[in-house]
């Protein structure tokens, strides 16, 4: 079977399968899922493995550089009278997040075993939420890429409503709310900007629709619709205020598919849909896009300086490293683009390792406040010991993936034009304002003084409860060492992209030679020199 169908499959099966188990069997319950996800986890590993020698199912504009390879295809007929397939398949940054989601799905299973409220409906929602994830990066039929993006979005609901906390800091409800309408308000702007190119096209063929010239004035009114759309789940300033506040509120492994995966669905439309469909528009829109890149990177990272809550500090600063991600698209250099999908990546595992140690101290303390830990690292040093190395990559230490996709983010501003050496500037002094809050939040939460209330705190001792934290770390290192294999990946599917954009450029400056004449061209009713008149 398709492998890809398999992926999707999968999790869909596993979550019709617990509505027949009885909600009491709970270690049933947490077997089928874990089992599914792992299943899921190694046939993702093994597309990585394979993906080079995979045989393209369908190509797109066919032009040298521009020649855009789906792998790992598969198609049928859905409503053939609306020309409706379902259709699916990959390139390079859509397994690139393909195999991070299948990562932190995995993880997030096995850490919610700690949960004992309603465990039958919690599995199903996150089972739901995480096939309607990998629906996004697969699908290649517009109809159901919007479909599962909806439906990687509404389960978020009542993940965060049900099973989420209220603290001194954040209210549930208010977050659960927020989160929703924001995201909500985001996917209809994109849905009006999605109808519109069905509408130009008359497919919802994504291969179709990616060979398909759209006029100037058509792409320059129709890419920030998109793109807006989009960038409220990057999030992008000042559309960002939703996700701290749905971290601080979401259970742990709910908290890692936020950060870890569903803020890269903004991202990777804003790649896939409104990059690679209106190239001239994104030659033209996207040096703009840096200044936001900015805010969402200084502003992030000041804001997190002042939170005492662990969850809001990481959730400001996923924030902050989103922006990295906007700065590497909005260079339009291959090497920015690449790091910008790297990142996605390297960010998504790091976040996800933090969150699931905070939510691991949490459910024993029932506290986030830095004011209320302190020493915990005399009781639980091997969580204590990974969220340093946690910290350390999020803050850019060599070795780690994130190190590895921002150097190349950075490079691709700085090489890009003079216009990104500013923001270049700032996403490195970022790093440094990343050190400042994390390095204080280690100190405080894991250094000094033991209260004494802490002192039964009980740190991972099981395999079980080990290897998910254990597995992300490992990533993370393999990848910041040897990061080759990733890199070349997402190459495949981000070159034809950026020379799309750049063909566009291209078109852009012709038109403006055309519409603005030379001083030295003679005018339109004076004869040219040997002419008669």
């Amino acid at each position: 079977m398709n492998p890809l169908l398999l992926v999707m499959l999968v999790p869909a099966a596993a979550t019709l399968a617990l509505f027949f188990i009885d909600a009491d069997a709970k270690r049933a319950i947490r077997s089928v899922a874990t089992v599914a996800t792992g299943l899921v986890l190694v046939i993702a590993i093994f597309m990585f493995i394979g993906f080079d020698s995979a045989d393209a199912t369908w190509t797109a504009n066919a032009d040298g550089d521009s020649a855009h390879d789906y792998k790992y295809g598969f198609e049928t007929e859905w409503v053939p009278q609306m020309g409706l397939n379902f259709r699916l398949g990959v390139d390079g940054m859509g397994l690139a997040m393909v195999l991070l989601t299948a990562l932190i799905i995995f993880a997030g299973v096995m850490v919610s075993y700690n949960i004992e409220k309603r465990v039958k409906e919690y599995y199903i929602l996150l089972l739901a939420l995480v096939t309607g994830v990998f629906g996004v990066f697969v699908s290649l039929d517009l109809f159901f890429y919007y479909f599962f993006y909806e439906l990687a979005v509404i389960p978020m609901f009542l993940l965060i409503g049900v099973w989420g906390s209220t603290t001194k800091t954040v209210d549930q409800n208010y977050a659960t709310m927020k989160l929703v309408l924001l995201l909500t308000a985001g996917a209809v702007m994109a849905l009006v900007g999605l109808i519109s190119i069905w509408s130009e096209v008359g497919s919802f063929n994504m291969v179709l629709i990616e060979q398909h010239e759209f006029s100037k004035s058509f792409q320059m009114t129709w890419f920030p619709v998109i793109f807006l759309g989009f960038a409220a789940l990057v999030p992008m300033w000042p559309l960002h205020s939703w996700s701290p506040a749905g971290h601080a509120s979401a259970p742990a492994a709910v908290s890692m598919l936020h950060a870890g995966v569903l803020m890269k669905l903004g991202a990777f439309g804003i790649l896939r849909v409104a990059c690679s469909y209106f190239p001239q528009a994104a030659a033209e829109y996207l040096p703009y896009l840096v200044v936001l890149c900015c805010m969402n990177i200084v502003y992030g990272g000041l804001v997190a300086i002042s939170q005492r809550d662990m969850k809001l500090i990481i959730g400001y600063s996923s924030s902050s490293h989103m922006g990295y991600v906007l700065l590497g698209i909005g260079s339009m250099t291959l090497i920015g683009m690449e790091g910008a999908v790297f990142l996605m990546f390297a960010h998504g595992i790091m976040t996800a390792l933090t969150f699931a140690l905070i939510g691991w101290f949490y459910d024993q303390t029932h506290t986030r406040m830095l004011d209320d830990l302190g020493g915990m690292m005399k009781v639980m040093p091997f969580a204590g010991t990974l969220f340093i190395i946690a910290s350390m990559a999020s803050a850019g230490l060599p070795g780690f993936a994130n190190f590895a996709s921002e150097l190349m983010v950075i490079i691709g501003a700085w090489e890009s034009n003079l216009w990104l050496l500013i923001p270049a500037i700032l996403a490195i002094w970022g790093l440094v304002i990343t050190g400042v809050y994390l390095l204080r939040a280690v100190k405080d939460a894991w250094f000094g003084e033991l209260p004494e209330r802490w002192k039964d705190l009980r740190d991972q001792r099981t395999f079980a409860e080990r290897f998910p934290y254990v597995m992300l770390t490992g990533v993370l290192l393999l990848f910041g060492f040897w990061p080759q294999p990733m890199i070349t990946m997402v190459e495949q599917g981000v070159k034809p992209l950026v020379t799309r954009i750049d063909e566009g450029r291209e078109q852009n400056k012709k038109a403006v030679q055309i519409d603005v004449p030379s001083k030295d061209a003679p005018a339109n009713d004076a004869p040219a020199q040997g002419e008669e008149r």
